[in-house]
């Protein structure tokens, strides 16, 4: 962990321990920060305590988190160019990973906030955060840990995909916001679509953290209400042991209930797809959330049609004007981020820059490779309403500055103002 200390003497702040770089980044005026799931897991340290722990390797690069990222950034670029919207002022960014990991995101947040990427820099304590505001996280409990974390500091938060309701409590997140409703009023939507259709005896999987906690637990209210009954509500992620993941399997095979109602994300339920299918679980009517009704990939998944005739809620379909485009074209990625676009194009491709010795059959990276030769997650557009999510984001903190800095056919001056007022303001 970065510890920032500082002497009283000289009131001067200097960074213990390992330092913390963006993913990307871009130089400007005002700074925007964003956390984003770049990496999907990590290998776990050795935590024997003889040793120093080495800082976390992360591994699996997430292609979503770069669609978000570009989206960040093609905001940005197209606010910069404005020439109505904070006209003469430039908006930087740093955008940071979180290894899918809370207390990764909760420490990249603090790197956002406290801006020490140089452990050899001596400067004033008392100084304006880093950043106007951080954009993220994806998941609610990493959002909760975050808004916990900087709330004191009154620098706001906006996320783009964070459904949990508990985050609309001001008292515990006072600077949190977002661009995607809460959970409260997907809850009672699906308890209302389960009576429409007359199942009045239903099973649950949720996802054991905040999201599927919180958003079972107000279904489970909503459909009480409508007359609905719940046989079983089964907790689930990704990192259950195999015994855990039996017992909800002899559960659902043990019941009488035909429908599920999935409080998932598409990983979890792409895990236990497998599963299933193991153990012949299907023929169930399936009703789920945001996180996964409409993901293409988890329907490429489902080879075995366990998931046929599923329903459920999804963000509605929008475009942004140029989005795509600005996507597909990874020459932004490669200037903001020198050190992880290597990695990614290695990803993206299927080839190795460096072979190894032992990898003989590895494709070398040429450079040129073509994005219109392939198709996977990266290319494909189906999430286009969250990245919409970050998109507005991005305008609601430049409107809001707009306004701060009191700007007209210029702004005044280009000084980054109290977060406090930025969170306010945007409220």
């Amino acid at each position: 962990m970065a510890i920032i200390s500082f002497s009283g003497a000289n009131e001067t702040c200097s960074l213990q321990g390992e330092a913390d770089y963006p993913q990307l980044s871009k130089d400007g005026d005002i700074l925007v920060g964003g956390i984003f799931t770049f990496h999907t897991s990590w290998e776990i340290p050795d935590l024997s305590y003889v040793v120093k722990p080495h800082p976390l390797k992360c591994r699996s690069l997430d292609f979503r988190a770069f669609q978000l990222s570009q989206s960040l950034i093609f905001a940005t670029e197209e606010i910069n160019n404005s020439s109505s919207l904070l006209p003469g002022v430039l908006l930087g960014y740093k955008l940071y990973d979180t290894c899918s990991s809370t207390s990764m995101a909760v420490r990249m947040a603090m790197a956002l906030v406290n801006g020490k990427e140089k452990s050899d820099l001596d400067e004033p304590c008392a100084k304006p955060a880093q950043v106007q505001t951080i954009i993220g996280d994806t998941f609610s409990s990493a959002s909760m840990a975050i808004a916990s974390s900087i709330g004191p500091f009154n620098i706001p938060m906006i996320s783009h995909y964070a459904t949990c309701s508990c985050l609309s409590n001001k008292r515990k997140y006072p600077s949190f916001l977002r661009t995607i409703p809460s959970d409260y009023y997907q809850s009672r939507a699906l308890a209302e679509m389960v009576k429409h259709f007359g199942w009045t005896w239903v099973g649950a999987i949720r996802r054991d953290d905040d999201y599927g906690n919180s958003g079972m637990a107000a279904f489970t209210e909503a459909a009480e209400q409508l007359g609905v009954c719940l046989e079983y509500s089964l907790p689930f992620i990704r990192t259950y042991s195999e015994e855990k993941v039996l017992r909800i399997i002899q559960q659902i095979k043990s019941s009488t209930s035909r429908v599920i109602v999935g409080f998932l994300d598409d990983m979890d339920l792409g895990i236990l797809l497998r599963v299933f299918f193991e153990h012949n679980i299907t023929g169930y009517q399936w009703v789920g959330t945001e996180a996964w009704i409409f993901d293409p990939v988890l329907a490429a998944l489902d080879k075995h049609n366990i998931l046929q005739g599923a329903i459920g809620l999804a963000i509605p379909k929008t475009t942004v004007t140029g989005l795509e485009d600005f996507i597909l074209d990874i020459n932004p990625l490669k200037s903001a981020g020198r050190e992880i676009f290597p990695k990614f194009w290695e990803a993206l491709f299927d080839c190795k820059y460096t072979p190894q010795n032992d990898s003989e059959n590895s494709t070398v990276c040429t450079g040129e490779e073509k994005l219109s030769k392939i198709e996977n997650t990266f290319t494909d557009m189906s999430t286009m309403p969250i990245f919409s999510n970050v998109y507005k984001a991005v305008y609601a903190v430049a409107h809001t500055l707009h306004d701060l800095l009191g700007c007209t056919q210029t702004c005044p001056t280009k000084k980054q103002p109290d977060p406090f007022t930025v969170s306010s303001k945007s409220h």
